[in-house]
């Protein structure tokens, strides 16, 4: 029965930092079959490829396997939502038209089930250090887009995959909670509860910090971080009355 409604967040495939890519691929797509039968939604919250540029006429190599499931699950009556995060910003209407599924810019505040769900990659959330809110905008930008678009693939997809690379490799150590008081998307949540009062939520859902935690903010209100799948292949499920998180141990 097709109850159950996925989240999950920061695949990063195609970076250049995973060892066997192909393998890392296979694993998700199993995933992805191993809960079809129960699936009525899945969300992508962000980071899912590590770099993606659709230029008019051309898009990136790869990703056949994982596209290709989604692309099926679609077909099959799944609904498919992706909300692009600071890897996956890029994506315009192929992927959307080709798949069949939902893009979201920024946050959404949605009703599924019995809750109310407030969902997000989280980059974009809270207070932002200078340099990266500059480079954001700078990268959601239309004439810089268009700029960048009129550079040949063979330049700016080995530039995008070394900025990825040094920017933040997570191979080389596990992300960790540093504490309530110094994690950004926990102090975003409180923050925002208390100036929406009036507008109850049930779930704060992210990714983007690669840390897997289940946070009560209030007595009523919870947090979740959505881990990755570098190093925790980490998910949530929601049945229409409460929400757990999971790992994928095959």
């Amino acid at each position: 029965m097709r109850n159950k409604t996925y989240f999950l967040s920061d695949l990063h495939l195609g970076a250049s930092y995973l060892k066997n890519p192909l393998d890392y691929e296979r694993r998700i797509v199993r995933w992805l079959n191993s809960i079809k039968s129960t699936a009525k939604a899945i969300y992508l919250l962000g980071d899912i490829l590590d770099y993606w540029y659709e230029y008019r006429n051309v898009v990136p190599r790869g990703f056949t396997r994982f596209l290709g499931t989604l692309a099926s699950l679609s077909d099959d009556g799944v609904e498919i939502y992706w909300y692009i995060g600071n890897h996956d910003i890029w994506i315009f209407d192929y992927l959307p038209n080709e798949i069949g599924m939902t893009v979201i810019d920024g946050y959404e505040i949605k009703q599924i089930g019995n809750h109310r769900f407030f969902l997000s990659h989280g980059d974009g959330l809270g207070s932002l250090k200078p340099g990266f809110k500059f480079i954001r905008a700078i990268f959601r930008n239309r004439l810089c887009q268009w700029l960048f678009s009129s550079i040949h693939p063979r330049w700016t997809i080995p530039f995008a995959h070394k900025w990825s690379s040094h920017s933040r490799n997570f191979t080389a150590e596990i992300p960790q909670f540093e504490g309530e008081d110094k994690e950004p998307l926990i102090l975003f949540s409180r923050r925002w509860l208390v100036e929406h009062p009036q507008e109850h939520i049930d779930f704060f859902v992210f990714g983007h910090r690669h840390v897997f935690i289940d946070y009560n903010l209030t007595h009523n209100s919870r947090l979740i971080i959505l881990g990755d799948w570098i190093h925790h292949f980490s998910f949530a499920v929601y049945d229409g009355n409460d929400l757990q998180l999971g790992t994928f141990n095959e």
